[in-house]
């Protein structure tokens, strides 16, 4: 056999070699990386760790976030939460949903508020339930207060020659109607209703933020600040970002080392499940960095995976204000 020949023999079996112990590798970490997508927050809360959860979009009764706010209060190696918060409010209800289970949290650990862009009316409502609230400089914050929006319809239904008759057993039976306006009554009871929800929200600020209830409704006519003006009225404790999160939870008692694990929606099954299997796996094992394009187009890899364009589908969200307890 010449040298040429034992030559190729020896190239060959180093690349078969490689070839096998990257089929290893990548049978563990798929393995740990399906680990990981099936149990979602689970698989991070394994050590000990500071939680985070993010509340964004429109604040409504989530039923998921309040049983993972559950988990997170059960579990012993959470040692502490942030609730990272960018939300322009929503419901009235569901922001007391959840600040009382943060505040449940907050029994057994420390809590940290971090707003984020926004955090209005049920959003800082939310933040009010940290033991501390952050904020950056130019973060939108307050809109303390409460809203409710019907629309009216009966002008449209002349043009299109639609009428509507009615008949219930007392005057304020299913007001406000969409198609007639209100009468006095039923706006003085709408008001009633909107005032008693107000005046709850003034004192929980009041007993959060350990103000006079009297400067809190000066602060609670709906007025947004940024964080700089809300530092200035003490709606929130501390100008910064996550090193001063972790120093002030260092001072109750919380290590700087911790990690900070996500604790995301679990999400539904997908056809994409591989796909994200292998990208966790990617992650964990670092191979990102070791298995390069240039190393495998070395071994004659390069000729495996698709080259050029990919399409996607990006969908943009439409946010709707007008909700109880929205910013008006």
């Amino acid at each position: 056999m010449d040298r040429m020949a034992i030559a190729d023999r020896r190239s060959l079996r180093r690349k078969l070699s490689f070839w096998r112990v990257v089929a290893l590798i990548m049978l563990v970490g798929i393995g740990f990386a399906l680990y990981r997508v099936a149990l979602g927050d689970r698989a991070g809360a394994a050590v000990p760790h500071v939680a985070r959860v993010e509340i964004s979009g429109l604040i409504a009764d989530n039923k998921e976030l309040l049983e993972r706010l559950d988990r997170i209060a059960d579990s012993n190696q959470a040692k502490a939460l942030i609730v990272s918060i960018s939300s322009p409010g929503g419901t009235t209800y569901g922001g007391e949903r959840i600040f009382k289970a943060i505040r449940h949290i907050a029994e057994k650990k420390p809590v940290v508020s971090d707003i984020r862009t926004l955090a209005a009316s049920a959003g800082y409502m939310i933040a009010t339930a940290g033991d501390q609230i952050v904020a950056g400089e130019s973060s939108i914050t307050g809109s303390i207060g409460v809203i409710f929006q019907y629309p009216q319809l009966g002008e449209v239904m002349k043009k299109v020659g639609v009428s509507l008759e009615e008949i219930k057993s007392a005057p304020l039976k299913a007001e406000p109607s969409p198609f007639h306006p209100a009468s006095e009554e039923a706006k003085a009871m709408i008001r009633s209703m909107v005032m008693d929800s107000y005046g709850w929200f003034v004192d929980l600020v009041a007993d959060r933020r350990k103000l006079p209830r009297e400067d809190v409704l000066k602060l609670a006519d709906g007025t947004i600040f940024t964080g700089r003006q809300a530092l200035n009225v003490k709606l929130v404790d501390k100008l910064g970002g996550e090193d001063d999160i972790r120093a002030y939870l260092e001072t109750r008692g919380v290590a700087k080392n911790l990690p900070v694990v996500d604790w995301k929606e679990r999400s539904s099954a997908s056809s994409f499940w591989l796909a994200g299997a292998l990208a966790e796996f990617v992650k964990q094992t670092g191979l990102a960095q070791v298995v390069t394009p240039e190393t495998l187009r070395a071994l004659g890899a390069d000729k495996l995976f698709l080259d050029g364009l990919v399409s996607v589908w990006q969908v943009g969200t439409v946010e709707n204000l007008a909700f109880s307890g929205g910013q008006p």
